[in-house]
């Protein structure tokens, strides 16, 4: 059994929480997220630390306090500091390039791609080969991330397509003969 809804969240300077019922909303320097908790779980903040409370007896009840806890810490971390995921295009002529708040790919395809980042996002191009996205919030952040990869993810035998900087592609043999 996961233990991590007895875990406190800290809060740090600059960061302010508010509750009012179900709804928790975190505010800070690089913006501002709400998340409703579900009805079996509350949060109570005392100084500088909010503790998720729950009904230990009940397995729903637990379930819900891990998920509001990390769903809250990750709110904290996103608004004190950012989350960023970075993208790298991998073949010969695919190059990405930022415009406002929207990324024109070339993947192989015979068009441009234009991906319309949404509100809250924004994407960096340092190089034709590389997307930096940032965001506040984790979970659009991870979504923005992966719709922008699944327009050409990556093959197998080759290695080519949009990927996570960080993720490692293992390649097929080829049949021989």
């Amino acid at each position: 059994m996961s233990r991590i809804a007895n875990k406190p969240i800290v809060v740090p300077n600059g960061v302010t929480i508010t509750l009012e019922g179900h709804q928790v909303d975190v505010k800070g320097p690089k913006g501002q997220l709400s998340f409703q908790v579900h009805d079996s779980v509350k949060g109570v903040l005392k100084d500088k630390e909010l503790v998720i409370e729950f009904n230990r007896e009940s397995q729903e009840s637990r379930m819900h306090a891990g998920s509001a806890r990390a769903n809250i810490a990750n709110m904290v971390i996103g608004v004190s500091q950012g989350f960023e995921k970075k993208l790298t295009l991998v073949g010969v002529g695919y190059r990405a390039k930022a415009q406002g708040s929207s990324v024109s790919l070339a993947l192989g395809f015979s068009h441009p791609i234009d991906h319309t980042v949404p509100k809250g996002v924004t994407v960096e191009t340092p190089s034709q080969t590389e997307i930096i996205l940032k965001s506040a919030d984790k979970a659009l952040l991870g979504q923005v991330a992966a719709d922008i990869r699944s327009y050409r993810p990556p093959e197998p035998y080759k290695g080519k397509g949009v990927r996570y900087a960080d993720e490692q592609v293992h390649l097929k043999e080829t049949k021989k003969k």
